[in-house]
């Protein structure tokens, strides 16, 4: 029997494809409706992995809540101004962003 390696746990995972990127890096994916803004209110590791395991319910809540949400024009122009950075999370095809504050 051939010993095959141990597939990463699901946070592993996502804190591997997880990393600070230059808003102006992620204008294709914001054009395609990929990009899911999350509040400071919330882990982006914790949004991420609620994605990865499809629980609808805890989105629901949180749209309803207006911690996660679409990515507005206005926000994405804000951004591209400013040069913003982001965490970004990647949960495929999706992009979670989070804004990095001071």
């Amino acid at each position: 029997m051939t010993d095959l390696p141990e597939e990463p746990d699901l946070i592993t995972k996502i804190h591997s494809e997880t990393a600070q990127i230059a808003w102006s890096e992620l204008q294709t994916f914001f054009a395609k409706g990929m990009v899911v803004y999350v509040s400071h209110k919330l882990d982006l590791v914790k949004v991420a992995q609620t994605l990865a395991e499809d629980n609808q319910q805890q989105f629901k809540d949180w749209i309803a809540e207006c911690v996660i949400g679409n990515v507005s024009d206005e926000q994405a122009s804000a951004w591209l101004d400013s040069d913003i950075l982001v965490w970004a999370a990647v949960v495929h095809p999706w992009v979670l962003v989070q804004p990095i504050v001071d």
